[in-house]
């Protein structure tokens, strides 16, 4: 037997690990390398997962408040008295509508736009310059949503871009009379 330094036998392999030869640690490396490999490509699949969940909910939480807009303006016009504009001129008038002494209001709040975090909207002025017909979302980018939309909204199917999806109350007028 061949002894080396303070009488331990000497083995014929050479630095820290000397329970594996050294064809198998690079064997174990290379499994480690891999393993790695797979956990980051398994995490960012899951960020950008993360990330579409998010925003298919910031896609639903804007048609929600699509609706309260779409109602707001419907109901501004059809609660316009005699001989006034039936448009509002602002989203303000439409939280507290100032054709009337007493508070009145169409809107309950302002909303955040769930897209962009900020409480600004873009609005589609009507044809004949009377005042607001539409309200959209100033965010960038393509809807994830491009169809199956629900009734109010099936004109909003094949739109690339947040800023088509017009929140109008139009199709509610021809529904209901004025009072």
């Amino acid at each position: 037997m061949n002894v080396g330094h303070a009488g331990r036998p000497r083995s014929g392999h050479h630095g820290g690990n000397r329970s594996l030869p050294v064809r198998d640690r690079g064997f174990t490396y290379l499994g480690l390398l891999i393993l790695v490999a797979i956990l980051a490509v398994t995490t960012a699949a899951s960020v950008q997962i993360g990330v579409i969940a998010q925003r298919r909910m910031a896609e639903e939480t804007l048609l929600a408040i699509g609706i309260e807009f779409r109602n707001a303006l419907a109901s501004y016009a059809n609660a316009t008295p005699v001989g006034q504009n039936r448009r509002p001129k602002s989203i303000d008038d439409l939280l507290r509508d100032p054709r009337y002494p007493q508070v009145r209001r169409h809107l309950r709040q302002r909303y955040v736009d769930p897209l962009t975090g900020r409480a600004e909207w873009g609005l589609v002025q009507a044809p004949d310059g009377t005042g607001i017909a539409g309200i959209y979302s100033l965010a960038k980018g393509t809807p994830i949503q491009i169809g199956n939309f629900e009734p109010p909204f099936q004109s909003f199917a094949g739109k690339t871009s947040y800023r088509e999806w017009v929140f109008s109350g139009e199709d509610i007028l021809t529904e209901t009379k004025p009072h």
